[in-house]
């Protein structure tokens, strides 16, 4: 398992929810629990207001889109197959990932 691999949901809401991303550093290699962040069918969601935030991916044929407000550690034995790395599209990730954790003053 490495940053950014993309995995099958084997979850009841799969329909929805195809796959996750694991964005947990290998750092943490040696804890039980891996974070990712769920990969959510596009038509489920709609139109999309921040593509920074929500940015889109296309994955076997399905546009997914991150989706930061639901990220989740999971145990690493209930990943389903690996199916892709979004490697490539990790600057992406990180930047929604930031601005989910960013410091903001009203």
């Amino acid at each position: 398992m490495a940053q950014f691999d993309v995995h099958r949901n084997p979850g009841k809401h799969r329909d929805d929810i195809p796959y996750v991303v694991l964005v947990q550093s290998s750092l943490y290699d040696n804890y039980r629990r891996r974070v990712v962040v769920p990969l959510v069918r596009k038509s489920v969601l709609g139109k999309i207001a921040n593509p920074r935030f929500n940015p889109s991916f296309r994955i076997e044929n399905i546009t997914v889109v991150l989706h930061p407000l639901e990220i989740v550690s999971v145990p690493r034995e209930a990943f389903g197959e690996r199916v892709t790395s979004l490697r490539n599209e990790g600057s992406r990730i990180i930047d929604a990932l930031d601005d989910l954790l960013t410091r903001a003053w009203e």
